[in-house]
């Protein structure tokens, strides 16, 4: 059964983890290159194999005992609010510009460069953390998709001027804080049983 909870939070965990992730930086960099809705239409098809492969690593975990799962997943996001916080900023990225502006050509390139990128990232490590967490992958996945969705389109259409206002020491602050709070809590659950 779907849960409207789940969802929320999982997109909450997520919207705030990829917001300052290099891709964010990269769809800004696509989308001011390119038309929008092509680059959007390849970013996001290269979110939802992601967020599917995530979804199945987190539903094998859910086989193991509860309480491993539990020990396991407060250390993931334990380790994930860590890169969060001691992290370096990487340089963007170059992205090679299509040879035209064809639907397939940009929105090719933007899935590339995400399948790419985005390949055992920290958002994607958390999707398949927070599918164990709940056993619930509809749910999970939902809120995961449409983060990871939104912050797409965050980027593409007005990164630079959100980026103006939210200083992104803060949003990476921000999703390390919940990120550590679930760690907390998922690892109390494990000792507590």
């Amino acid at each position: 059964m779907f849960s409207f909870t789940v969802a929320a939070v999982v997109f909450g965990v997520i919207f705030l983890a990829e917001l300052p992730d290099k891709t964010a930086l990269a769809g800004l960099m696509l989308g001011t290159r390119y038309r929008a809705s092509y680059v959007f239409v390849g970013v996001a098809a290269a979110f939802l194999v992601h967020v599917a492969l995530a979804i199945a690593a987190g539903s094998v975990l859910t086989l193991l005992p509860h309480r491993v799962v539990q020990a396991v997943v407060g250390v993931l996001f334990l380790a994930g609010a860590a890169v969060l916080l001691f992290k370096k900023d990487d340089d963007e990225e170059e992205v090679k510009k299509p040879a035209d502006q064809s639907f397939w050509k940009v929105a090719g390139a933007g899935f590339t460069m995400i399948l790419v990128a985005e390949f055992g990232d920290l958002t994607q490590i958390m999707t398949a953390n927070l599918a164990a967490r709940y056993d619930d992958p509809v749910s999970v996945g939902v809120g995961a998709v449409l983060a990871l969705w939104a912050v797409a389109g965050l980027g593409i259409l007005g990164g630079r001027t959100l980026m103006k206002y939210v200083p992104l020491k803060l949003i990476t602050k921000i999703a390390a804080a919940v990120m550590a709070l679930l760690a907390a809590f998922s690892l109390y659950e494990a000792i507590a049983g």
